[in-house]
């Protein structure tokens, strides 16, 4: 027999692969991934590290090396399995999402030949992984056409559109704001991080409105100072969903990392719990509609997710904010409206002294299209006429 590279055979495995092969199953079912061997092809299911290792040590014994480039034959207990799942269990130094980025670029061959993620095995392919290390991140040039609210020699204001991550970051390096201003040959402050030159606050990619740049290193320290001083008013207007009982009110809770989901925040009460960072929210509701809730929203603080967060806390998530609780699509009625497909979150107004002259500066952005034919959708919906709602925002219009 020939011995394949990089592989040994376990003594056992002749013995240990039917065990596996129940076990595997055992696994899944208990996480109500499968219920019969259709399923098992079916319903994608996803290993966790506990089992992964289980898999390594009993399936195979495979040389771990230095080496960039791996080659391995499936075994006869990971028929089923789709291939990025198979190789994430093999090569246990690399994450999920970096297999099927390597997956993709054409990096993990079956048989020599390339091959989707979803790819069922049978057992017995060979199985050769290129490892490439990942590009670094770097803020670049790009042509990408911006909404410029505000521009002199030390400041520029946008108009985001959401959808846009402000700066490169982790599986994001194109498409971004900061590489649009280097796309028009904007001189941007380097006082920062150099993946953000210029940014001194920030949006999140799925809500809108005015962020604003400095472009020099002058303007970015006085422009930094003033909002961590709380000088610079910062107003959205969000849908809610759910009545607020109250016309206006103030959330007062710190946000902290979730300890069980890293990409959310969480509201507490105490700011001693988990490094809480104290954060202040105050709304006022301009319309009710059905059940939601049309609100004006001023931050005095600047914290992650803040709007989401807090309102998330109060039980009435964000329209279209799945991340915190908010349903995929409205039901109004017998009537489900499509979905949003982002957050209904804007930054409507901005309002700064000037770091060079210390005047004071209003900023408007309109509420986007979007929004604005969602609001159509659900008045509709709830049997409303639009004018209501236009004359609630007509400082947003």
């Amino acid at each position: 027999m020939v011995r394949q590279p990089g592989l040994h055979r376990h003594p056992d495995l002749t013995v240990a692969q039917p065990f596996l092969a129940v076990l595997l199953r055992l696994q899944l079912h208990s996480r109500g991934a499968v219920r019969s061997r259709t399923a098992f092809s079916e319903n994608k299911p996803a290993l966790d590290k506990s089992f992964r290792r289980t898999i390594h040590l009993h399936c195979y014994n495979l040389r771990v090396s230095e080496s960039s480039f791996r080659e391995f034959v499936t075994a006869e207990c990971e028929a089923g399995l789709r291939l990025d799942q198979a190789v994430a269990a093999r090569l246990t130094e690399l994450s999920r999402t970096r297999v099927q980025q390597l997956i993709e670029s054409g990096f993990v061959l079956v048989n020599s030949r390339a091959a989707k993620g979803s790819h069922r095995l049978r057992g017995g392919e060979r199985i050769s992984v290129q490892i490439q290390p990942r590009p670094p991140l770097r803020a670049e040039a790009e042509s990408i056409p911006l909404d410029i609210l505000y521009e002199d020699d030390d400041v520029i204001a946008v108009n985001k559109p959401a959808g846009m991550t402000v700066h490169a970051g982790a599986g994001s390096s194109r498409g971004t704001l900061v590489n649009a201003l280097l796309g028009r040959g904007q001189a941007l402050s380097q006082s920062g991080d150099a993946l953000r030159p210029g940014i001194v606050h920030r949006l999140d990619k799925d809500t809108s409105g005015i962020i604003l740049v400095a472009k020099n290193d002058s303007a970015h320290t006085t422009l930094g100072e003033a909002f961590r001083r709380r000088e610079v008013k910062k107003t959205y207007i969000a849908l809610v969903q759910g009545l607020l009982k109250q016309d206006r009110g103030s959330i007062d809770l710190a946000i902290a990392r979730d300890p069980k989901r890293r990409v959310r925040m969480t509201a507490r009460r105490s700011i001693v719990l988990g490094r809480a960072r104290e954060a202040r929210t105050d709304w006022r509701v301009l319309a009710r509609v059905d059940a939601t809730s049309l609100l004006e929203v001023q931050l005095h603080t600047g914290r992650t997710h803040q709007v989401r967060v807090h309102f998330s806390a109060l039980r009435h998530p964000v329209v279209g904010d799945t991340l915190y609780g908010a349903a995929a699509q409205l039901r109004i009625g017998k009537t489900i409206l499509p979905p949003l497909n982002r957050n209904f979150l804007h930054a409507a107004k901005l309002g700064f002294s000037h770091p060079r002259t210390g005047a004071w500066i209003d900023l408007r952005a309109p509420l986007p299209q979007d929004l604005r034919a969602f609001l159509q959708q659900l008045s509709a919906a709830a049997g409303e006429t639009p004018e209501r709602i236009d004359a609630a925002l007509a400082a947003y219009l």
